[in-house]
């Protein structure tokens, strides 16, 4: 990512290598703000609080969380007691367990002095990993890019995505938005519509500042403005990430993904999602087997800005986090394998 004009991940080791660093997204884009992770306790609340958030994030969040339990206290009862702790922390992202079952299965059989240099070892090489797959996906979502613009190349390329699926999502390049700084970068000229992702705006406030961090240009619209655009053939693609996606191919992601994806079907344009196998949930059949979040209803009754929260409505709020999209509607799958039409 570049943040401050210099590249750098979302998450590293402390400089003494016993804790986590992590940018509290919370503050985006009106301050910078990293903070040190010391505890499970500490990367617990950040999760479920949404310091940090994003499939992938969260799952390296947690393994650093688990690594840093086993360094106060290496026994089999500080590792399950933390592997729950942080299983809970948000239930529908299915990297985080993901990843806490690979940090628990590399240290089960060791003693315990020696748990905490293995986890540690084990959540910096899942970093290195989710890298890696990141810019692979961007590679094959490249060729995809320059694909789609070859049929309108007198003007830019219109993507359109939904929430966050970029570096601040990830540890770096992003899913959904690795493709598109690849396609900047290497000349093809590209504009994002940005939706802004209510209730908490991960679009208007995230998307939208790494993308300008990198130069990209983009626009952010009302979410409910993305089928309009559709209609008047503004949107060549749409490019989401997600949290989760089942056997059957369904698709857990921000809620309003759903509804981008059936303007997208009504109107002809494809609809892509953007993962790595470490989101793909072989052991859950379909959508309708995911629990989705139900968040307070404090994030849809008020509104965070850059001079603090304000209450937007007096009434009493739902806050379902995710919606499903059912296979049907998705027009392929961006992975690590490449671009694939069933998962």
């Amino acid at each position: 990512m570049i943040l401050e004009n210099t590249h750098q991940r979302s998450i590293t080791r402390t400089a003494d290598g016993t804790g986590a660093r992590i940018l509290d997204q919370r503050r985006l884009p009106w301050e910078i703000v990293w903070v040190e992770l010391r505890s499970a306790r500490d990367a617990e609340v950040a999760i479920r609080e949404m310091w940090t958030r994003g499939a992938p994030l969260i799952g390296a969040t947690a393994a650093y969380g688990l690594a840093m339990a086993l360094a106060e206290d290496g026994s089999d009862a500080s590792l399950d007691a933390a592997f729950a702790l942080l299983a809970e922390a948000r239930p529908t992202a299915v990297n985080l367990r993901w990843a806490l079952e690979q940090v628990a299965k590399a240290v089960r059989s060791l003693p315990p002095a020696e748990r905490a240099q293995a986890a540690f070892a084990r959540a910096d090489a899942i970093c290195d990993e989710d890298v890696a797959l990141n810019k692979a996906i961007g590679e094959h979502g490249l060729a995809l890019l320059r694909d789609l613009h070859a049929k309108h190349p007198d003007r830019p390329l219109n993507i359109l995505t939904h929430c966050n699926a970029g570096w601040l999502a990830t540890v770096d390049y992003g899913t959904a938005t690795a493709p598109i700084y690849l396609a900047h970068d290497a000349g093809i000229p590209v504009h994002v519509w940005v939706d802004e992702t209510r209730p908490r705006n991960q679009g208007a406030l995230l998307t939208a500042f790494e993308l300008a961090g990198h130069g990209v240009p983009h626009t952010v619209i009302a979410d409910n403005a993305g089928g309009h655009l559709m209609m008047r053939g503004q949107v060549d693609a749409v490019i989401v990430g997600t949290d989760r996606v089942t056997a059957n191919g369904d698709v857990c992601n921000k809620i309003g993904t759903y509804l981008k994806a059936l303007a997208a079907h009504d109107n002809d344009v494809p609809f892509y999602v953007a993962l790595p196998y470490t989101t793909f949930d072989a052991n859950t059949a379909t959508g309708a087997d995911i629990p989705i979040e139900e968040r307070s209803g404090e994030e849809v009754t008020h509104v965070a800005g850059e001079g603090g929260s304000i209450r937007v409505t007096a009434s009493r709020a739902a806050n379902p986090a995710f919606d499903v999209t059912p296979a049907r509607l998705v027009t392929g799958y961006l992975t690590e394998r490449g671009l694939l039409d069933k998962i």
